[in-house]
């Protein structure tokens, strides 16, 4: 008999280097039907040492990257027992961790995140399910996106979920399917250029505001051949370090122009992106808060409802929903989906942990 309700917390550290969310998740299910609610929640925000080196690992060298490895670990069990301490959480059927991405090359057949070590049970002293993306690689898929299959349990009143991180992913259902793949780099370009104006990010794309489209950047992104490629698709840190930068610096134009033009590309890449331009449109992510964002994206969706939600689901979403991938783990149920991620089939990910 599987349990009916899980008291789990869901831990989450994004390409965008905001910091780690975690939130206490309380699930029901009743009837094949899932609830949840976010209890307590918060973000640790890195140093600025470990912003630098999570920035730089992508470089880094085999034995470099172990040790990062261990460290991070240590970091982050510091942080999740931190956080079970100050809430007093009791009774816990599991830590369910994402752990932070430096390498996801599958294409390859590789992808990497720290903090997965599975020492990092004993150091918590609770039961965890991390490490969600190697196997689905292993099985010939992207090893990302995951969230959709969270997007489907839990949020199936819309039409579409856009998620606005590091990078902007959505998920919607087709012919039965669930559908969802990477569409381009958000946060991880708006927050380099604001962190040039020595801004953490472009509150509410104030800045973006102020500039000017250049139209021959803008052409130049829209025209990367990652848009033209079909789902299943996933992006990294390397399409930013290695394509997109690369192209945003070569012109010459100031930065709040750049800010403005990349702002364009992204709402317009979101639109092309979206196969019916009508329905229900949930937002989530830090680029939910990026007013200007959210106004061009309108431009281009002018016939779409675009709903942004209260704010802890808006900054709580990833790791509500790593939380639900930890719990389908634990109930041995499916929490990869292959008409996403294009794996050989179906299959319940993650590596169990006990304390």
């Amino acid at each position: 008999m599987q349990n009916r309700t899980y008291n789990v917390v869901g831990v989450m550290s994004g390409t965008s280097l905001d910091g780690v969310d975690l939130a206490h998740i309380y699930f029901t299910v009743e009837n094949g039907k899932w609830h949840f609610r976010i209890l307590e929640s918060t973000t640790v925000p890195y140093t600025e040492d470990w912003v630098n080196r999570l920035k730089q690992a992508v470089d880094f060298p085999t034995e470099e990257l172990m040790l990062l490895n261990e460290e991070y670990t240590a970091l982050l069990a510091g942080i999740m027992t931190d956080f079970i301490q100050k809430y007093d959480l009791k009774d816990l059927d599991a830590v369910c961790s994402h752990g932070h991405t430096i390498l996801h090359q599958p294409q390859n057949g590789f992808t990497l995140q720290i903090g997965n070590l599975p020492k990092i049970a004993h150091l918590i002293g609770q039961k965890v399910v991390c490490d969600f993306r190697v196997q689905d690689v292993k099985l010939g898929g992207q090893g990302a996106p995951l969230v959709p299959i969270g997007d489907r349990i839990l949020f199936s009143a819309f039409d579409y979920c856009l998620n606005l991180g590091g990078f902007s992913n959505v998920s919607f259902e087709e012919n039965g399917n669930r559908i969802a793949f990477d569409i381009s780099p958000v946060n991880t370009v708006l927050n380099f250029y604001a962190n040039i104006l020595n801004l953490k990010y472009d509150d509410k794309g104030k800045v973006s505001r102020t500039g000017n489209v250049s139209q021959e950047l803008l052409r130049e992104l829209d025209n990367l051949d990652f848009y033209r490629k079909k789902h299943p698709k996933s992006l990294g840190f390397e399409f930013v370090k290695e394509i997109v930068l690369p192209i945003l610096e070569k012109h010459a134009v100031p930065i709040e122009d750049k800010l403005r033009t990349f702002t364009e590309h992204i709402a317009f890449q979101t639109a092309l992106a979206l196969p019916h331009k009508t329905g229900k449109l949930l937002v989530t992510g830090g680029g939910a808060y990026n007013d200007f964002l959210m106004e061009r994206m309108e431009f281009y969706l002018p016939q779409m409802e675009i709903e942004i939600p209260d704010p802890k689901t808006i900054e709580f979403k990833e790791a509500l929903i790593f939380a639900l991938l930890g719990v389908l783990k634990l109930r041995n149920e499916v929490n990869v989906l292959a008409s996403v991620t294009g794996a050989e089939k179906n299959h319940s990910s993650g590596v169990i942990c006990e304390k």
